[in-house]
């Protein structure tokens, strides 16, 4: 968790200038995301992990041990997360900034945005009730 927070500050000071550039489009961020994990912090502090696999399949933790499996697709220059426990699609515009990505959550803008600080080839360590892909 202490790897997370040192890059923080720099992704955070960067984030202000992935506004101004366009949003990814689904091909760009499937390259760039698929078979990787990414760790994501929002205003300092740790906020989840996505695991992104083949075939736009995704596996998310909010760090605590417990995982959900999902998908994403693209709507409307959008890249919608789509969980088994929540039947109201998540939709985010991803960004290119510094060494890694912004997200703002597009269902309510004003209230997330979340900046990559790491990323690994490792999968996700699930303990909870919906382990496995």
């Amino acid at each position: 968790m202490l790897r997370l927070l040192a890059p923080l500050c720099l992704m955070a000071a960067l984030a202000p200038h992935a506004r101004a550039a366009e949003p990814m489009s689904a091909a760009e961020f499937e390259t760039y995301s698929t078979g990787k994990t990414l760790y994501y912090a929002t205003n300092g502090f740790a906020y989840g992990a996505e695991q992104y696999l083949s075939g736009r399949r995704v596996i998310w933790t909010f760090l605590d041990g417990e995982c959900t499996e999902g998908v994403w697709y693209e709507s409307g220059g959008q890249i919608c997360f789509q969980y088994r426990h929540d039947p109201e699609p998540q939709c985010w515009s991803f960004f290119r900034s510094g060494g890694g990505l912004t997200a703002r959550f597009e269902n309510d803008p004003d209230e997330t945005e979340l900046i990559e600080v790491d990323k690994s080839g490792e999968p996700l360590m699930c303990s909870g009730p919906q382990v496995g892909v």
